[in-house]
């Protein structure tokens, strides 16, 4: 198994740049939720948003692509998490439409980035 890990510096990527935008702009419109939801749907969102960067980073330090290709796998996963939570938090009015329209659109380019660079890594093992 040859190690990659050498080849890679998640700082340099595209998707982890926007990741780590995107997850500050989710802190900075979950400081406005209720109170009462600070510890639960609010620290949720939090923590998936930021897992989003985090996977990229972690997978980066793995050294096989087929290793890197699961944590990318997990960041999506989370992508995902943070666009149900969006969902909800629009539905139950703890954010407004024009707040969920500036946090969706990054999240479906963040969502299809991450979508094609899995795609590159194993078919790189093809």
């Amino acid at each position: 198994m040859e190690d990659n890990r050498s080849n890679r510096n998640f700082r340099e990527y595209e998707v982890w740049i926007d990741a780590v935008k995107f997850a500050t702009e989710v802190y900075q419109t979950t400081s406005t939720l209720p109170w009462f939801e600070k510890k639960g749907l609010c620290d949720q969102l939090q923590r998936a948003a930021v897992s989003i960067s985090s996977n990229i980073a972690e997978g980066a330090a793995k050294p096989s692509d087929q290793d890197f290709a699961k944590y990318l796998d997990i960041a999506l996963g989370s992508a995902y998490e943070v666009e149900t939570q969006l969902i909800i938090s629009k539905n139950i009015n703890y954010i407004t439409q024009e707040s969920f329209d500036q946090l969706i659109i990054p999240l479906h380019s963040i969502e299809r980035q991450l979508t094609a660079f899995i795609h590159h890594i194993r078919k790189k093992r093809d």
